[in-house]
């Protein structure tokens, strides 16, 4: 007899996406709006208690393969002790409508790079801008450990996932008339406190981080 196993949910979930994303290239690809690039040179070197240390350069190859159209690595020490240090990333791209300009997943990028998740999952974050729900890892790399957070921000909303992000692309774009996005990582090693205190800094710096970014970036 012939075999009418119901396809998996995740093969119909793509499938609808690849689709949206054609409909959104043709309807949306000749009246998109371009918005104008974040001022990432003035970016705040004060964030609460958190103070701007030193430019994380990004290497050429990386940057090559990102194709982002504006790029923020920076690290930050929290006074006054300066006990920890968070790196934030931000990768900005004014569309997504051919495809070609996408944030890269840090489910991939991650490991790629030797870190290997131990804990994945999402939690909430009360900020002055609004709750968000950022991805976290708890991931290790040889001898280090760290926390890991991060969520693509768009004009509407801030999400964790990507099939989420890629969902609520369709509708916004055919809204607003764009489709521009960042992705947001923030970064906090372990030190001797351990995993606790390195969440307990990713968060808070977060929760700062969050409403500046709501500015900064195109809205």
């Amino acid at each position: 007899m012939p075999d009418f196993r119901v396809p998996d949910f995740r093969v119909i979930v793509a499938l609808l996406v690849l689709a949206g994303q054609a409909l959104l290239v043709h309807l949306a690809g000749m009246t998109e709006r371009l918005p104008r690039p974040p001022d990432f040179a003035h970016f705040p070197a004060m964030i609460s208690d958190w103070k701007f240390v030193w430019e994380d350069p990004i290497a050429p190859d990386v940057v090559d393969v990102l194709k982002a159209d504006d790029l923020l690595s920076r690290t930050y020490v929290q006074l006054p002790a300066g006990e920890s240090t968070a790196n934030l990333f931000v990768a900005w791209f004014s569309s997504q409508v051919a495809g070609e300009k996408q944030p890269h997943s840090p489910q991939v990028c991650l490991p790629a790079a030797g870190w290997m998740p131990e804990v994945s999952d999402t939690v909430p974050l009360e900020t002055s801008a609004g709750p968000i729900t950022p991805r976290r890892y708890i991931a290790a790399s040889r001898t280090q450990r760290a926390v890991i957070l991060y969520w693509y921000q768009t004009p509407r909303r801030a999400v964790a996932g990507e099939w989420a992000a890629k969902l609520w692309l369709v509708p916004d774009a055919l809204r607003d008339h764009r489709s521009d996005t960042a992705l947001v990582r923030v970064m906090v090693y372990a030190k001797e406190k351990g995993d606790v205190a390195a969440n307990a800094a990713a968060m808070e710096f977060a929760r700062s981080v969050y409403p500046i970014l709501r500015t900064a970036l195109p809205h």
